[in-house]
């Protein structure tokens, strides 16, 4: 199955999710990543500012406001992320319709311990399928942070053909499917 069947039939399983459904998977898939060694020992977090079709982040980075970790958002910037402190009182709508953070404080990805990644598909090696601009695989290839990437099961593939620049992931974490290794290093 080509990347661009993968994005249709996750597009469509996605449709059907109640509001209800939703909620349930990101508490369930975000409270497993809590309890990961990568998440209790990173000091400095990157994790995504979800849209409506992904799992949300919303309540996790609400919950874990007072745990002792700085957390960081991508914004968009040409063809690059570009990482920021996260601050709820800092947010406007940028790029694609996703909330970004606003500022010039942004770091480095080399003092990032930790990035949660977003992504349409998954398979059991870490391998990832983006929406198709590449920002996230141009991110990982400067990163040496540990990376999780979290999902629906049904975004979870046995196998998916990767290419030279597609940048896996750590470990996946699936809402029913737990914690699956992905890349070694």
């Amino acid at each position: 199955m080509n990347k661009d069947e993968i994005r249709r039939r996750v597009r469509a399983s996605k449709a059907v999710l109640g509001e209800s459904e939703k909620l349930a998977a990101a508490e369930r898939v975000f409270s497993t990543v809590a309890g990961m060694a990568a998440f209790v020992m990173a000091r400095n977090v990157l994790l995504y500012h979800s849209l409506p079709d992904e799992l949300s982040t919303r309540a996790f980075i609400e919950s874990m406001a007072d745990c002792g970790k700085r957390f960081f958002l991508p914004r968009v910037n040409g063809l690059d992320l570009e990482i920021l402190p996260y601050d709820k009182s800092r947010m406007h709508l940028g790029a694609f319709c996703i909330e970004e953070p606003d500022g010039d404080d942004t770091v480095d990805i080399s003092q990032i311990d930790l990035v949660i990644v977003p992504a349409v598909a998954y398979d059991r090696r870490g391998n990832r399928v983006g929406r198709g601009k590449g920002y996230y695989d141009r991110l990982l290839s400067r990163a040496r942070a540990v990376t999780i990437g979290v999902c629906y099961d049904f975004q979870l593939f046995d196998e998916i053909d990767s290419e030279e620049h597609d940048i896996p992931v750590h470990f996946v974490v699936a809402d029913g499917a737990g914690i699956i290794r992905g890349r070694h290093t």
